[in-house]
Formats: C-alpha cells, sequence, structure tokens
C-alpha cells in the first residue's frame, strides 16, 4: 500500500513526496519534502508533509545534523521510530561526507601532482579530469595507454564519462616516457580535435598537461590552445 495515499490523498499525484522524487530526482524536492520520505507518515491531525515542516521549525537544520533520539522525539514531538529514522540518515550522510575528499584544479602543477603513479611509466598513459564547476575533480579515468594516436583515440571515449557524472569541464593530461614533456604533433592534433567536439556537447576542455617525472608541460599556459 502506497504509505502516502492515506495521508495525502488530498494531493495530486505528481506533487506528493514520493512521487515527485521518482519522476524529478531529489534535487527538485524541497527540504521539507525530502523529510516526509524520511518519516514516511503523520500523525493524528497533521499528513507527513504537514509534520516535516514542523520538525523544520522547532529544530533549525544546524541542530538537526547534532541532536540525540530523546531531544529530537520530546522537541518534534515524533514517535521514537521516526527519531531514529531521522538520525540514522543524518548520521549516514555525515560519514559519507567526512570519506569524500574532493581534489581542487586551480593549476598545471596539481595535475603533474596528480599524475604521480604515472608519470614515470614506461608507456604513455591518457588520463581524463573530469570537473565540475569549482573545478573540484567528479572523475579520473584511464582512456587509453599507448602513444598517443588521434586514429585510437574517440572522442566518445572521452566524452561519455563527462556527459554521465555531468563533468562542466575536462583537463586532459599524458605522460611521455621519453622525459621531454614537449608536445609532438599529434598531441597538438588529438586535442584541438578534441576541443572541437567538446565545443559542440558544450564541455570545455580547459588544458592538456604532458608529464613527466620532474616536468610538466601546460598546452593552456603556453597558449597553444
Amino acid at each position: 500500500m502506497d504509505l502516502f495515499m492515506p495521508i495525502l490523498h488530498d494531493l495530486p499525484k505528481q506533487d506528493r513526496p514520493r512521487e515527485k522524487l521518482i519522476k524529478y530526482g531529489p534535487n527538485k524536492l524541497s527540504n521539507h519534502e525530502l523529510l516526509a520520505i524520511i518519516l514516511g507518515s503523520g500523525r493524528k491531525g497533521k499528513n507527513v508533509l504537514e509534520l516535516a515542516k514542523e520538525v523544520l521549525r522547532k529544530i533549525n537544520k544546524e541542530e538537526l545534523l547534532t541532536t540525540d533520539v530523546l531531544t529530537l522525539k520530546k522537541q518534534a514531538g515524533i514517535g521514537l521510530v521516526k527519531a531514529c529514522q531521522l538520525i540514522s540518515c543524518f548520521e549516514l550522510g555525515k560519514r559519507f561526507l567526512k570519506e569524500k575528499k574532493s581534489t581542487l584544479i586551480m593549476k598545471p602543477e596539481d595535475i603533474w601532482r596528480e599524475m604521480k603513479e604515472i608519470r614515470g611509466n614506461k608507456k604513455e598513459y591518457l588520463v581524463i579530469f573530469y570537473l565540475d564547476v569549482r573545478n573540484q575533480v567528479i572523475r579520473k579515468e584511464i582512456i587509453s595507454i599507448g602513444s598517443l594516436n588521434s586514429s585510437l583515440i574517440h572522442p566518445r571515449e572521452v566524452f561519455e564519462p563527462a556527459v554521465s557524472h555531468l563533468a562542466a569541464q575536462i583537463i586532459i593530461s599524458h605522460n611521455h616516457p621519453s622525459g621531454d614533456p614537449s608536445p609532438s604533433e599529434e598531441d597538438i592534433e588529438v586535442t584541438k580535435r578534441l576541443i572541437q567536439v567538446g565545443e559542440i556537447l558544450g564541455i570545455e576542455i580547459i588544458d592538456h598537461v604532458i608529464v613527466t617525472e620532474k616536468e610538466f608541460f601546460s598546452m593552456k599556459e603556453k597558449k597553444i590552445i
């Protein structure tokens, strides 16, 4: 049985929190709608949306993240089970946030550091850094191993992860086993080809950083791109 039906029967189905989440995703829901989904049901005289609003009125967001079960139960007027559900969700979220370590890329040297496990390899590794709008790394992915060759590097391999992970911009990087970070004509050709595809997709390639054990070369800094 749908938990929201007997409680939110007066709302159109598309406006019920769970249905909205399924159709539009969690980003489209307000704080009290998300809280209502966790609570699951209301109490006598209040549907679950009204109860969620009441909880947020009585306890601010900062307190919600640090309160204990008994305090939540007393101040918000909810049962022990609902209080435990909320505390568990908040604690899980805090743990996940602590585990997440976002890398901020501000300059080519940051890429050189992030490539430390690859820059001394005997083969060339093409690595793509997928970034959000704040230059934080969403994902780092090895796209190919071997000499950079425009006939072997398909734009789909580079941009499919960008689309699926909602990346706003891309940094290309690869190592030169020779120890010379200067780009070859093939390196530049591959980069310009990928830039053209990125312009069509609306995903900017902001640099191509070639690394060696001791040096790096930024195509952006050298105004090649």
